[in-house]
């Protein structure tokens, strides 16, 4: 048999399968990870086909090795691949390899290895073969390339596996319960820990075999009495593999079946009739922030399973993950994997085997889930369809959303986009009806949407000396904790200060990497650009005129924490951003906290905005709703009204009644203004205008052409040749934008200069966009890179 293999080599050139003989000790099968020899190396690569017959004429090489026991992608996922490399612009082995946890990734290493045994008596190799990635200095690696001419020595190229089951000691009965009964009447009374664990044994007999772990923790039995018992053949030990469980803490809870409304209740009608026939239908499910579109979810997913399919759920953050894992898991139990960059990488590997073996039918999780590799899929739902972490920024530049529309054809079952503000793209597919448009125009517990009012930032006082915080904002925030009630404060900028500014020159200090400022970060006295990760102390005088006359302007969420804690003393402030939630389980403990009434204030970037339901909630201040507004983009409108609503829909979600105050320099943006009537229908006309007017999607298709380079003249140079190429061919009513500096010329060190192509229909542009693909990788020796992203969601 021959095995058709994609390998582990992005480029133009190995873009296609390579033919290996399958020797007769080896199972191999679609999806399999395999490590094949390529050239004089080895490197892994996936089977994508297998056939009796290979049109290669010569010898074929053997296949050497199948990593897994059981093919960690399905059939559907290497079929998806495929499709996928031909719609967004990515090798397919880059496709095959993001669809996979990154533990389970290739790691390649280079060993030098002596061949004679004049060699092997060098002190060179006096400790074995040596990584050649760790030889630096010039004599060695003269010494290295003298050994390889000479055959001497040689490199060997070894592909490791990463990824590592959990195994735990485990202990099984040797005995029946008549013989154990027997020893523990005999037993010296004395010897108390030998009684304990022949009580436990006696008293539950039908739960062993047991892990070392009950055994120590649980009895608190010595390693001596286990050893013992061994010993004495009344127990036997055995290695066992056990999951790494990353919702262990989370105990199932059935709940009393909890009543939908009639529009719920509608809508859950329609999705289901699509699971029980099959239909690969699409439902844009909008929705008033807490009219209980999560509920009409895990009624869908009930379904789902009622009908023994799966379900897979995407949310949109790391953030928003912890609270609805935990419904999901209360009411499926085991059933449930998680999938998110918050896990650790063996969880990561547990869960994909789990919902690989189907040992899980439900799946909750972050973009990447979308390739969980699920079978008989009965439901794919994607909660804040709106939001734009559903599109990866990297290549492969693939959005979950059309990956979820790709896989519902496959399985023919629904797809549930939920969101209280869809993106235009959505709700115009909705109004053409390639989406059916299901409504919830009422608050689930029927209380009224939170009252909402602007603060004019233009004609306030503000408390304290800075300018962030108003009176009124304050007072109002000191009158509910003093009720004992909580509040949600959003401002969409960590940190402390924006930039340092020598009063006497005028000087900045900027990112040596990149064409911004660094941002003051007063808990770790740096300085950080947010774009590289580069730090640097904090100067002490101005490294222009040697001034000690510097500033810190702007704000950020560290300084708003700070201000607060001196404007209300009595405040208990948890702060919520990319600096606080760094470690493992920080997200769930900042979450839960707050949850359980230790603050009076959550303090957050926009991981906060979205999702969050907390009961005693009662006030949602935005400390600067101009933000986002600022940014430049053609949908900068849309994120402000987007974010806006959904952080206001975070207060009076209980029984206490809700309020919202937004501060702002701008009260009259149409976004802001609809924003405090939570209007989105009369924003989705405005804007959608707006859209028309300036040939922006939905009524274009975009596709951005990045140039990078460390040579700003080799990135132009290259960009108005791609310009030519698309000039000569392309035609109107196609738009072509560019090439212009991106709105941030340099970032690590690379200089971007960036293309927009806008079209309705052209027929010619894939193929054209292919080959320039093709055509970079010649470029990219000359330290030229060019980057291929359709339907960005943002260009600036």
């Amino acid at each position: 048999m021959i095995a058709q293999v994609i390998v582990d080599v992005p480029a133009k050139q190995t873009d296609r399968t390579f033919d290996y003989h399958i020797p007769q000790n080896l199972e191999v099968k679609i999806g399999s990870r395999v490590v094949v020899p390529f050239g004089r190396r080895k490197v892994q690569g996936f089977v994508v086909n297998t056939s009796s017959k290979s049109q290669f004429e010569g010898k074929l090489k053997d296949l050497l090795l199948v990593v897994d026991e059981l093919p960690p992608l399905t059939t559907e996922l290497v079929n998806l691949s495929k499709v996928m490399a031909d719609k967004i612009f990515s090798y397919r082995i880059s496709i095959l390899q993001s669809m996979l946890p990154q533990v389970m990734r290739a790691n390649y290493r280079k060993i030098l290895t002596p061949l004679t045994e004049e060699a092997k008596r060098l002190p060179f190799f006096k400790n074995g073969p040596l990584e050649v990635d760790e030889l630096k200095d010039s004599e060695t690696i003269n010494f290295m390339q003298k050994l390889l001419k000479t055959d001497q020595a040689k490199i060997e190229y070894l592909v490791e596996n990463k990824a590592k089951k959990k195994t735990e000691k485990q202990y099984k009965l040797l005995k029946t319960k008549a013989e154990f009964i027997e020893i523990y009447e005999s037993l010296r009374t004395n010897a108390k820990n030998q009684q304990l664990l022949l009580l436990d044994i006696l008293n539950n007999f039908e739960s062993y075999p047991q892990t070392r772990t009950y055994l120590r923790q649980k009895l608190g039995l010595s390693s001596d009495v286990i050893k013992n018992a061994v010993k004495k053949e009344w127990l036997k030990e055995e290695e066992v593999e056990v999951y790494r469980d990353p919702t262990k803490d989370i105990k199932e809870k059935k709940d009393s079946e909890i009543v939908l409304n009639k529009e719920q209740q509608d809508a859950l009608e329609k999705i289901s009739a699509s699971i029980t026939t099959k239909q690969d239908k699409t439902y844009l499910l909008e929705g008033v922030t807490g009219s209980g579109k999560t509920e009409v979810y895990l009624h869908a997913i009930k379904k789902a399973l009622a009908s023994k399919r799966t379900a897979l759920m995407l949310v949109p953050e790391i953030s928003l993950t912890p609270q609805m894992v935990k419904q999901v898991k209360q009411r499926f139990g085991s059933d449930v994997a998680v999938l998110h960059s918050g896990l650790s990488a063996g969880e990561k590997y547990d869960e994909w085997r789990r919902i690989r073996r189907n040992e899980a039918q439900v799946v909750v999780g972050a973009r990447s889930a979308i390739f969980a590799p699920l079978d008989n899929i009965g439901v794919i739902i994607i909660d804040e369809e709106h939001e734009s972490s559903y599109k990866q920024e990297d290549n492969p530049r693939y959005h979950a959303r059309n990956v979820a529309l790709l896989r519902s054809k496959y399985h023919h079952c629904p797809v549930v986009l939920g969101s209280a503000t869809p993106s235009l793209a959505s709700r115009a597919r909705a109004q053409k009806g390639l989406y059916q448009l299901l409504r919830l125009t009422k608050r689930a517990n029927q209380k009224k949407l939170p009252e909402v009012n602007l603060i004019d930032l233009k004609q306030v006082r503000f408390a304290g000396g800075q300018f962030d915080l108003s009176i009124d904002l304050v007072e109002n925030i000191k009158e509910k904790i003093a009720k004992k009630e909580q509040i949600i404060l959003l401002l969409n900028r960590r940190g402390f200060a924006n930039f340092m500014l020598c009063r006497d020159c005028g000087f900045v200090l900027k990112c040596p990497n990149c064409d911004i400022s660094l941002t003051y970060h007063k808990n770790t006295q740096q300085m950080q650009c947010h774009y590289c990760n580069y730090q640097a102390p904090v100067p002490q005088f101005c490294s222009n005129c040697q001034s000690k006359q510097i500033r810190f302007l702007g704000t950020g969420t560290e300084k708003v924490q700070e201000e607060l804690q001196e404007l209300i003393p009595q405040a208990r402030i948890l702060r919520m951003d990319v600096d606080t939630t760094r470690r493992k389980g920080s997200y769930q403990k900042i979450l839960q906290s707050f949850e359980n009434g230790e603050a009076d204030i959550l303090l957050g970037t926009q991981m906060i905005a979205k999702g969050l339901d907390f009961p005693n909630v009662t006030l949602v201040g935005v400390i600067n709703a101009d933000i986002s507004l600022q940014v430049p983009a053609f949908n900068a409108s849309e994120k402000t009204f987007d974010l806006l609503t959904q952080v206001s829909g975070r207060a009076g979600r209980a029984q206490k009644k809700g309020e919202v105050l937004i501060q702002t320099y701008n009260p009259d943006h149409y976004a802001i203004k609809l924003a405090q009537t939570q209007n989105y229908e009369e924003f989705y006309q405005r804007e959608m205008y707006i859209r028309r007017q300036g040939n922006y999607p939905p009524f274009f298709y975009t596709t951005l052409i990045s140039v990078a380079s460390k040579s700003e003249q080799q990135a132009a140079k290259q960009a108005f040749l791609i310009k030519r190429k698309l000039m000569t061919s392309l035609h109107s009513p196609t738009i072509i934008l560019g090439p212009t500096p991106s709105s941030i010329s340099r970032i690590k060190n690379q200089y971007y200069y960036q293309i927009l192509v806008k079209y309705k229909q052209e027929p010619k542009l894939n193929e054209l966009l292919h080959q320039i693909q093709d055509d970079a990788q010649k470029i990219k020796k000359q330290g030229v890179n060019v980057y291929i992203d359709n339907e960005p969601e943002r260009i600036n």
